[in-house]
Parts: structure tokens; sequence; C-alpha cells
């Protein structure tokens, strides 16, 4: 049996603390059974960094709360061929994993940006993905990997592309009996490369105010065969950059650079808030577009020289 205990604060108000049940499944059907039961009326913990936060500050509001942290084969990089990430794979086991070679390591390099130490030690890659938060990290750069989500649930698994997983600002597809297992990245084409580029306000733990993800094939010429462009923290979800793609279609990227940058700035949609204005936002996109693109045109040119 799952072991059940009290004591995840949920605070409504300052002066109201009422108290969650804490269920603890050793597997997906159990996890399955408790999501079943209580319906609307809990959630689902991985790492905890967002959804804690949420419980106690009352953005939302559960009785039961399920950890997966029991669940341990949803813990596991794999590489052959196709990379395999498990959800509760921490974003500190992605940074540090020497699978992710080649043009994986862009997820090494964007897990390095997030956050404390402290915080990629508990966060995990699931969390980061289905807690729909508009300026996480890694969607843009498995977007940009043309990466796919398995959700399971009693009634079998369903793969959905990463890119149509978001539909709102922590709202996502996955139906309410479905969990997150496994996020599915396809081996890259030859002469490929990719980049992250992020800007936050300071070192340590800031989220980020705009970032760009880019990835990039070239064909034997040189001229760009297939690009994607992702932007975060600029619109409601992770935003890919069609126009801007298609725009480099069969061009050198000397010769279509500086027409994507216009198109993803217009593909942005930033809001003002506390930590920057839109139209900073707005022009933190072209910059980091330049430098993604920049650095993933480099990557795919060394491929073409392994």
């Amino acid at each position: 049996m799952a072991n059940r205990r009290h004591g995840v604060p949920d605070r409504k108000s300052e002066n109201d603390m009422i108290t969650c049940e804490l269920h603890e499944p050793a597997d997906l059907q159990e996890a399955a059974q408790y999501l079943r039961q209580y319906l609307d009326d809990s959630r689902l913990l991985a790492g905890g960094t967002d959804l804690l936060v949420d419980l106690k500050t009352a953005r939302v509001e559960a009785r039961h709360v399920i950890s997966l942290h029991r669940i341990t084969n949803l813990r596991t990089i794999e590489n052959r061929g196709d990379l395999r990430i498990g959800a509760l794979t921490t974003v500190a086991q992605l940074e540090n994993s020497p699978r992710l070679t080649g043009a994986f390591t862009v997820l090494r390099e964007a897990a390095r940006q997030m956050a404390s130490p402290q915080i990629r030690n508990s966060a995990t890659v699931g969390g980061n993905i289905a807690s729909a938060v508009p300026c996480a990290d890694l969607p843009p750069v498995l977007g940009v990997l043309n990466a796919s989500l398995t959700l399971w649930s009693p009634k079998g698994e369903r793969q959905i592309p990463l890119t149509e997983f978001f539909s709102g600002p922590r709202a996502t597809a996955r139906r309410e009996e479905e969990i997150l297992t496994t996020i599915v990245v396809p081996q890259p084409p030859p002469r490929f490369g990719a980049a992250y580029a992020r800007f936050s306000l300071r070192d340590g733990n800031s989220i980020a105010v705009a970032s760009v993800a880019a990835s990039l094939a070239l064909d034997g010429h040189g001229a760009i065969s297939a690009c994607r462009l992702m932007l975060g923290a600029v619109a409601p979800i992770p935003k890919r950059a069609v126009q801007a793609e298609q725009s480099l279609a069969g061009l050198t990227l000397v010769h279509g650079i500086n027409d994507a940058i216009a198109l993803a700035t217009q593909a942005a949609e930033p809001i003002t808030d506390l930590r920057a204005s839109a139209d900073y936002r707005r022009a933190l996109v072209g910059i980091l577009t330049r430098r993604a693109l920049t650095t993933a045109h480099q990557r795919a040119r060394e491929a073409t020289n392994d």
C-alpha cells in the first residue's frame, strides 16, 4: 500500500491554514487510482518546486497531493538513437548526464542555466513541462529538438508532440487520468546544431525574462534545409516562430538571419510585468534570436566536419 501522511500546507490567506493529504503511490496504476478517487481535488507532485509554492500562495487548491517520487522507473535517461528522458529525472541529472552528447548537449546547457543548484536537485524535467509556466526553460529547447511526450493512463499510452501540449498559461492537453511519463527526442539529422539563449535579471535562481531556442540542419552546400525556432517567456505558451523558420529555408544564414530576426520579433506576444516591459522583452527576442541562430549554425557546421 502507498504511504499517506498529512502536512502539505495550502494557504488561502495569511490567517487560513488547511492541510492536504499526501499520497505516495508505488506505481502508475496506484497513482491512477488516486487520480480517479479524488478527481479535481488532487494534484500530481513531482519535484514540488512549482506546486508547493502554488499551494502555499493559494494559486491552486487541492486537498490531496499525489507524489510520484516512489515510481523510480520514471527517473531515467537513455540514449539509444532516440533520447528517452523519464519525467522524474531531475534537472541536475540532466545537467550532469554523460548520455547527452552531440546535438543533445543543448539540453545540458539549458539545465545549467536554470535556477540554483538546490532547485535543480529537486526540480524535474516532467514538472518543468507539465506545469506549463510560460517562462520554463526546457520546453523551448525540447521543442526545437522535435520532442514528443508520452502520456500514460490505465487505458494505454498516447504520444503528443511537445509543441501541441500547451494550450495556455498553466494549461495543457493532459487529460485528467493521464500522467506524463517520458520525453522522447528523436535522433537529429546529419549536419544539425541546436542552441539556447536566455536573459534573466541576475545570475542564480532568476527565471527567464525572455529566451529563444534554435535548431538548424544544413544541406551539402551549407544552405539551411530545416529550421526550428521557439520563443520562451514572451507569449502565453512556448511559441514557434513559424514564419521566421520558413524564411530561412534554402538560404545561408548570413543571407537570411536579419529577416528571421525581424519575423521572430513580430511573433512575440510579450507582457509587461515587474521583471520587464513588453517593449524590452520584444527587443530581447531579436538579440537572443541572433545568438541562438548563430550558435546553432556554428554547431551544424562543426557537425558537418565530424
